[in-house]
């Protein structure tokens, strides 16, 4: 067998990674012009509430994808979000079956001997010690402790909730994107071929015969493809017996719509004729909505550099609120707010909704694939987002009040995970103020999945059968985050990875 991958961004080996990318704080990864060009998807946006206007949505361009730019923090999923997936159709990703797959992959510096976790994987896991830990850290982790959370020093310990260190996917303070951990130490191998600057178009296909020679079904041949880096500056059709699309949430949905595969009315619009009918490409998007509490640093709590650690801490809680399950809520600390001047004065303390019930869509508009979907979140459209999220805040609001957090901050302000607080929203804003002020300023957490949900074949929403497998088509399969039928209560690495690992194992 032979295997071609085709990446839209630049190829590199680890080795060449800059250092940036290697950082404890991604913000230069991220924010630096040298580098949003090379490493993101220049002009994407999403519109993340209808109360909001469409602005900038960061994913990873480039070999390993968003795991070369992310925050580093591995999080599992709740064995209850499997189940969930279980019981939507999705028959062999229960919570014990992917478990095993979790430890498979894994390599935990710290609690790699216990059943629950793995040694020796391919994605390492790390928590930095509490005498590294940060101003913005320590504060949070005193105050939630003090305030009742509770602390849980492996959060991935069955049972656990609160207060915990968080595990980075670092090795040797180093990252470790699925670049470093899995495509280079193949790198060598005879019947491996990596090709960057390709960027695809849309999917080839051919007829397919029934029994007694009509015509019925489609097969994908090949992937139509252009760009440079030894593919060649004009458009060509690479083929392959089999067709894997791991675009990512926002870009896989859009390769099978301008491919003809999608619902007969955004196909149409964007000016595609229609291969099969699919309703739910696109469909069913979901992220974590998420505000921040920015805290003004004294001198002495502030970062020390651009590279400082950004984030060691995080607490999960269970809201009780508006029916969600067990440890629907997050919060975490970040130690500095970007890479230079006032950003290195600031910190911040998030909240984010991690089950997430909200759904928005994802729309082609165009057959050209230089031209970017259409976002809608539709971030807190269901009132339980809405209702938990508000408590997030006041929760917030009652952390800025004990004495760890006012003792590092000069001032604290609400505001939207990325610009600077100060909206006039405080501890004395009604619950329609609050409400209304969310809706314009909440942010999400770049977590978007869902959109070529997995399920039961028969199911209308269902754009893939639980071996990833494109519905009505053969040859063809989609294997990333977009397939969660739900989106975990979890940042969104880890399981991404999982689900490539227990497709693997299951083709």
């Amino acid at each position: 067998m032979t295997v071609l991958l085709l990446e839209a961004g630049p190829d590199y080996r680890s080795r060449e990674a800059p250092a940036a990318m290697r950082s404890h704080n991604h913000g230069e990864i991220l924010l630096a012009e040298a580098y949003r060009g090379q490493y993101q998807w220049p002009g994407l946006k999403a519109r993340r509430s209808e109360a909001q206007e469409a602005t900038a949505f960061v994913r990873g361009r480039g070999a390993g994808g968003s795991s070369a730019i992310n925050g580093l923090i591995g999080l599992r999923g709740e064995i209850d979000d499997f189940d969930r997936w279980a019981a939507l159709g999705c028959a062999g990703w229960s919570g014990r079956e992917v478990l095993p797959t979790f430890v498979r992959m894994e390599d935990d510096l710290n609690f790699g001997d216990a059943p629950y976790h793995g040694l020796g994987g391919p994605t390492p896991l790390c928590r930095v010690p509490l005498g590294q830990w940060g101003a913005v850290d320590l504060a949070l982790r005193e105050a939630a402790v003090g305030m009742g959370y509770g602390w849980a020093e492996d959060y991935h310990a069955p049972g656990s909730s609160g207060v915990s260190p968080v595990a980075l996917t670092m090795r040797e303070d180093r990252r470790v994107s699925t670049n470093d951990g899995y495509l280079e130490p193949a790198r060598g191998r005879e019947n491996l071929t990596v090709v960057g600057g390709a960027l695809v178009d849309r999917v080839e296909f051919r007829e397919v015969a029934e029994k007694g020679g009509a015509g019925g079904r489609v097969r994908a041949v090949g992937v139509r493809a252009a760009g440079a880096d030894g593919f060649g500056d004009g458009a060509r059709v690479a083929r392959g017996k089999e067709i894997l699309l791991c675009a990512g949430a926002v870009h896989s949905p859009a390769i099978l719509m301008r491919s003809g595969i999608g619902p007969a009315c955004v196909l149409e619009a964007a000016g595609v004729r229609q291969v099969v009918e699919l309703t739910g490409v696109g469909q069913n998007l979901q992220d974590h909505p998420t505000v921040g509490l920015h805290l003004k640093l004294v001198a002495g709590a502030r970062a020390r550099g651009a590279h400082a650690r950004r984030t060691s801490c995080c607490v999960r809680y269970s809201s009780g609120l508006a029916g969600a399950g067990r440890n629907d809520m997050f919060m975490a600390s970040c130690n500095v707010f970007g890479i230079e001047g006032e950003a290195l004065e600031r910190g911040v303390i998030v909240a984010s909704v991690f089950q997430a019930f909200s759904k928005g869509e994802l729309r082609v508009v165009s057959t050209d694939p230089r031209v970017e979907p259409v976002i809608e979140e539709r971030m807190l459209s269901d009132r339980r987002d809405l209702v938990r999220l508000r408590d997030g805040v006041r929760r917030l609001f009652a952390l800025a009040g004990h004495a760890a957090i006012a003792g590092i901050a000069e001032e604290t302000a609400l505001g939207d995970l990325y610009g600077a607080g100060g909206s006039g929203v405080d501890s004395s804003a009604g619950d329609e103020e609050l409400d209304r002020w969310l809706l314009e300023e909440c942010i999400d957490c770049f977590h978007i999945a869902g959109t070529c949900r997995m399920g039961a074949v028969g199911d209308p929403a269902t754009v893939v059968d639980p071996d990833c497998r494109v519905v009505g088509v053969d040859g063809l399969r989609v294997v990333d985050a977009s397939v969660m039928p739900e989106i975990p209560r979890a940042n969104t690495h880890l399981t991404t990875v999982m689900i490539a690992e227990h497709v693997a194992g299951r083709m």
